[in-house]
């Protein structure tokens, strides 16, 4: 049996490459949105209310269910959040 190496836990669930870079910036986002969240100090209810969505789908952001968020839901919600979302779009070393 072979090893192989990901660099990404997404690289090796995801069938395409496409699938795990949208799934890890999706991840990404949740950490840094619930990082942010956490600060606040504050109970589910104000911080769905600080974000703009409701209760139930704030436990589904602190929870890390990504799948229940697209990645332009998660950059509104970061923009939200008070946080600079940046793109670093680069071609592969040759």
């Amino acid at each position: 049996m072979s090893e192989q190496r990901f660099d990404s836990v997404w690289d090796a669930i995801e069938d395409r490459p496409a699938e795990a870079a949208n799934m890890k910036a999706r991840s990404d986002l949740v950490i840094a949105i619930r990082e942010v969240v956490e600060s606040w100090r504050v109970t589910q209810a104000e911080a769905a209310k600080r974000l703009g969505v409701t209760q139930p789908r704030m436990n589904d952001l602190v929870r890390g269910r990504i799948d229940k968020f697209s990645l332009d839901a998660l950059m509104k919600l970061a923009a939200q959040a008070d946080l600079s979302v940046h793109v670093k779009v680069v071609r592969p070393a040759a």
